[in-house]
């Protein structure tokens, strides 16, 4: 599936096995020493292809010229209320785009296209992880306006919520649950590294800036 948005060089489609390690690439260049020295999001897009809680649907890529500049994929996980009803939802992560083609627009073009087909697929609610300052312009909204905690009971500042259709909830308390595939094993990860170019691990002020935000809750 494709559709063209903007000029007719833009394609979003559905990744495919002949992409996987186009977009492990990307994924790596994405993130390396964005948020700790080195990076293991492609190790997680590795694995969470063959998950129980992957959904296919909503594993994109997007072309620009016939070339891969980005991709999203996206899991299921839960919300859970205090009388044990359970609601499934969905996350997505890692959306990552070619570091040279990053803040001109083709990351907001896949996610708001990904939003339209899961909605389309029935989904109503997506929470995440970042920095707001990436996401709120897209909808998302604190995790604390929809009552919704970590199992702790804490809302950390960087867990981020966006109704798909309005009203989707209902003020009720949620704890939020991610899937298991986001629990990585740093030993397989870095396993899993040593089959990519060899690059310096090293810090950079967007860690610090990641530290704050994972680290930070609202009272």
């Amino acid at each position: 599936m494709s559709k063209n948005i903007k000029n007719e060089n833009i394609k979003i489609r559905n990744e495919e096995k002949a992409d996987y390690r186009i977009v492990e690439e990307i994924t790596r260049n994405a993130f390396w020493n964005l948020y700790a020295p080195g990076c293991d999001e492609h190790y997680l897009v590795h694995i969470m292809r063959s998950h129980k809680d992957f959904v296919p649907e909503l594993d994109l890529v997007i072309e620009l010229d016939g070339q891969i500049i980005g991709n999203i994929m996206y899991t299921k996980a839960k919300l859970v209320d205090e009388s044990g009803n359970e609601k499934e939802i969905l996350t997505f992560g890692p959306v990552s785009i070619t570091p040279e083609f990053q803040r001109m627009g083709y990351g907001k073009m896949l996610m708001e296209y990904s939003f339209e087909k899961a909605a389309a697929l029935g989904y109503d609610v997506i929470v995440i992880f970042g920095n707001p300052g990436n996401y709120v312009s897209r909808g998302f909204k604190s995790c604390k306006k929809y009552n919704i905690s970590l199992e702790d009971g804490r809302y950390p500042t960087a867990m981020m919520v966006k109704e798909l259709k309005p009203n989707a909830l209902d003020g009720r308390k949620w704890v939020y649950y991610d899937s298991p595939v986001m629990k990585i094993d740093k030993q397989e990860a870095e396993r899993f590294d040593g089959n990519f170019e060899k690059r310096e691990k090293k810090y950079q002020p967007s860690q610090e800036e990641f530290y704050i935000y994972s680290h930070s809750v609202i009272l």
